[in-house]
């Protein structure tokens, strides 16, 4: 019998994989991550009953449950990081710095501890076998609306057949929490966390407070330089931003870009913020890139790049998506050979103007299939 470590947060989704894996045949062993107990007593009483939730439905189903203490881990991986990329004007995305460094590192690593062959979650995302790349590949949900595999490119490629997620069949969530009422789980009606786990009030500017000095005041200005009034931090604006900016004006006003070099908050009117290109670092492949390449044809390309830019770039066309609420967009990604290694930057062009490319956020490209091809951060 196969052994899978299941993480467990003491929701419905992956109780109810508990559930789906134990019925498939697997050894399954249950474990809930300690990642932030929060600041305040309510904070820490829902974390601590999360954990209790997990554990009575593993007591239930008769499969063994840990608890794994990786505050330490969350610290120096998601919240160092979240914080320094405000300090730096950009927006991050801490479920992705997460999935990278805790879910499917730390996670992974324990698994490994407890001899367990596979890893597996409730996340709404599909892995199988792609005869097509010649490889596992990660994969769009079927429950369109829940899809998650925006927030998972940075599973490094080698270990997708090792995960599992079980969930990767159903397409509603009234399909899962039926299962948990049939199994008489008491957490069939809970509600889904729709924050980030630290930041429970949704107010990042709470958070940081404590964690970046007092941020300094500077202009806001237009495009041409024009000073129009003070802002109060950069850390207190993002891209695409309309209320709060404090501004009057002839026309209504977006936050366009933020220049933490001279401290300025440029912005503009909403036609201002679109744009057909982006640059992207970071990158994580999951498919090989000269199996994407292959099957975009060189024909193609040709007609669109003089020979000797060919042959110095890897080109091809996917759909690329911006932000984890966007749609994915056609677009045609440019690396130079030289560059392919972690820390190449890449840049991708839209066949359309994309609105609101925000810097810190991830760009994450699919095929025609909805198989993730890769990732990156938003330069």
């Amino acid at each position: 019998m196969k052994r899978v470590l299941l993480g467990m947060s003491g929701g419905v989704d992956s109780s109810v994989s508990a559930i789906l894996l134990k019925n498939q045949g697997y050894e399954v062993i249950g474990a809930t991550m300690k990642l932030w107990c929060g600041a305040n007593k309510e904070e820490k009483e829902k974390n601590e009953k999360s954990i209790q939730d997990a554990k009575n439905v593993c007591e239930k189903l008769g499969i063994e449950h840990y608890v794994f203490d990786a505050q330490n881990e969350f610290e120096k991986y998601v919240i160092n990081d979240f914080v320094k990329q405000y300090k730096n004007a950009k927006t991050p995305n801490p479920c992705i710095e997460c999935n990278k460094k805790i879910k499917f590192g730390y996670f992974f690593d324990k698994a490994q501890e407890l001899n367990c062959e596979y890893v597996a979650t409730g996340h709404y995302a599909r892995i199988e076998y792609s005869e097509k790349y010649d490889q596992y590949v990660l994969k769009k949900s079927s429950e369109e609306k829940k899809d998650q595999s925006y927030f998972l490119y940075t599973i490094p490629k080698e270990k997708l057949s090792k995960i599992i997620f079980p969930l990767q069949d159903f397409t509603s969530k009234e399909e899962i929490r039926k299962i948990a009422q049939e199994n008489d789980l008491e957490i069939a009606d809970k509600k889904d966390s729709q924050e980030i786990c630290f930041i429970p009030d949704n107010c990042y500017q709470n958070f940081l407070e404590n964690r970046i000095s007092k941020p300094k005041e500077g202009n806001i200005i237009l495009s041409n330089g024009e000073i129009l009034g003070k802002h109060n931090g950069l850390v207190n604006y993002t891209i695409g931003q309309r209320k709060g900016i404090g501004i009057s004006y002839k026309e209504p006003l977006y936050v366009i870009e933020l220049r933490p070099d001279t401290n300025d908050v440029v912005v503009g009117p909403e036609s201002e913020l679109y744009s057909k290109k982006l640059f992207a670092n970071n990158i994580n492949w999951q498919v090989d890139i000269d199996k994407i390449e292959k099957l975009n044809g060189k024909e193609e390309k040709e007609e669109k790049e003089e020979k000797e830019e060919i042959d110095n770039k890897y080109y091809f066309k996917c759909f690329a998506k911006i932000r984890y609420r966007a749609k994915e967009a056609e677009s045609a990604v440019k690396i130079k050979r030289s560059e392919l290694q972690e820390k190449e930057t890449l840049e991708v062009e839209f066949k359309e103007p994309q609105r609101a490319i925000t810097k810190g956020q991830s760009v994450v490209f699919y095929d025609e299939d909805g198989i993730v091809l890769g990732g990156g951060k938003i330069l």
